[in-house]
C-alpha cells in the first residue's frame, strides 16, 4: 500500500455530527456618557427610473423564448461633491434560455418541430445622472487643499556699471519655499437596495421555416428590447457622530455563567 493511497483514503472511524449546544444571551460592556464614533450616515434614498432600449442579437435560431433571468449589476454609484450630481452606471445581466430548431430537416414535419433548449447570457449597458434635491443627512462637504508660496529677502551688492552705494534688493531666484495642505476627505458611496424591472422583447426580424413546419411557425436571430428599470440605491458618507449612553449592566462585564442577574 503506498504513502498517497494511505494519506487519501477514508477512515470508516472519522465521522462527524452534529449534536443540540447550549447558548446564553451576552451583554457586552458599553461606556456611560458621551462617546463619540465614526460610522456610515445615510446622505439620501432614492429611487431611479432608466429607459433602456437595446437589440440582442443571438448566435443561432430562435423558435421561441422560454424564460429570461435578469440580475442588476451596479459598477458606479457616485455622488459628485460639492454638487448634488449622483452619477449611476451598471448592466443588466440577461440569461435569456430559448428552443432552437434543430438542423436536421427529417426532424420537423408539417405538424411538429424538434427543437433543442440552448442559453444566452448577456449584459445590457445603463447609465444616468440625477440630482439629490433634498438630504436625509447633510454630507459632509470635501475640505479644499492649500498651496501658498513664500520667498526671503536678500540684499546683494550689484556688478560693474552700478553706483557703489546702491545694491540689489528682492528674492532669491535660486530658492524656492512653498507650504501646502492635503485633505483626505471621505468619499460618499452606495448600496443597492432593489430593483424591478418591467420589459418588452420582440422578434424584429422573424421569418417562416425553410422546412414542413406547422401553421405561423417561424424562427428569428435578433430581438429589440425596451425596459423600465427602476432602482433603489442608499448613499452614506463616513462622518463622525456623537452618541449618549446613560446606563450599562455590570452583570455582564466578564459574560461568564455564574451571572443570576434577571434581565427585561
Amino acid at each position: 500500500m503506498t504513502d498517497s493511497y494511505k494519506h487519501n483514503k477514508v477512515l470508516p472511524h472519522c465521522k462527524s455530527s452534529q449534536h443540540q449546544c447550549e447558548s446564553k444571551e451576552c451583554h457586552p460592556k458599553v461606556n456611560i456618557g458621551k462617546i463619540f464614533t465614526k460610522v456610515p450616515v445615510v446622505l439620501a434614498e432614492l429611487t431611479l427610473q432608466i429607459n433602456m432600449d437595446a437589440f440582442i442579437d443571438f448566435p443561432e435560431p430562435v423558435l421561441e423564448i422560454k424564460d429570461i433571468k435578469k440580475r442588476v449589476k451596479l459598477t458606479q454609484c457616485r455622488l459628485l461633491l460639492p454638487t448634488n450630481k449622483l452619477f449611476i452606471k451598471g448592466f443588466v445581466r440577461k440569461n435569456i434560455q430559448y428552443a432552437s430548431p434543430c438542423k436536421e430537416i427529417e426532424q420537423s414535419t408539417s405538424a411538429s418541430i424538434a427543437s433543442d433548449l440552448h442559453s444566452y447570457t448577456t449584459d445590457i449597458p445603463f447609465e444616468c445622472v440625477t440630482e439629490i434635491k433634498k438630504y436625509l443627512t447633510k454630507p459632509v462637504m470635501p475640505v479644499i487643499n492649500t498651496r501658498q508660496e513664500f520667498d526671503f529677502f536678500v540684499s546683494k551688492p550689484l556688478s560693474q556699471g552700478y553706483p557703489e552705494k546702491d545694491e540689489y534688493q528682492s528674492s532669491d531666484l535660486s530658492q524656492f519655499h512653498q507650504e501646502s495642505t492635503q485633505h483626505y476627505n471621505e468619499l460618499p458611496f452606495c448600496e443597492l437596495i432593489s430593483s424591478k424591472i418591467i420589459e418588452w422583447d420582440e422578434a424584429v426580424n422573424r421569418l417562416p421555416l425553410p422546412t414542413a413546419s406547422p401553421v405561423e411557425e417561424g424562427y428569428f436571430t435578433r430581438i429589440e428590447e425596451k425596459m423600465v428599470l427602476d432602482i433603489t440605491v442608499k448613499v452614506l458618507q463616513n462622518q463622525q457622530i456623537r452618541v449618549t449612553s446613560t446606563t450599562n449592566d455590570e452583570c455582564y462585564d466578564d459574560c461568564d455563567w455564574t451571572c443570576d442577574c434577571d434581565y427585561e
